[in-house]
């Protein structure tokens, strides 16, 4: 199994909102979870059954992003990305590029 990056959970939750957003989608709670578990599934499946997401993972982390002012939106309508948090989106995404060339 491919072992994933060392990144922070709310890093690859800015990162997945950036990557839907990026690709002209609403990034609605489920398209997020969707996005997260398809890029990280190992960070954000059960622990029992690591063939599923788990949106849990996923639900604090929103608040707490929400409440650092690097994302907006809610559950209920749709995310999207503060100036700020499109910073640590492009820093992340820096950051997997370069783990690559260094395999």
């Amino acid at each position: 199994m491919k072992r994933e990056p060392k990144t922070s959970i709310t890093d690859l939750i800015i990162f997945g909102v950036n990557s839907v957003v990026e690709n002209k989608e609403k990034c609605t709670f489920e398209r997020l979870i969707k996005e997260c578990f398809s890029l990280f599934p190992e960070s954000f499946s059960f622990s029992k059954y690591p063939q599923w997401p788990d949106s849990l993972k996923l639900d604090r982390q929103l608040r707490a992003l929400r409440k650092r002012r690097l994302i907006t939106g809610d559950p209920k309508t749709s995310f999207s990305l503060t100036k700020l948090g499109k910073k640590i989106a492009l820093e992340t995404s820096k950051t997997f590029r370069q783990r690559k060339l260094f395999k």
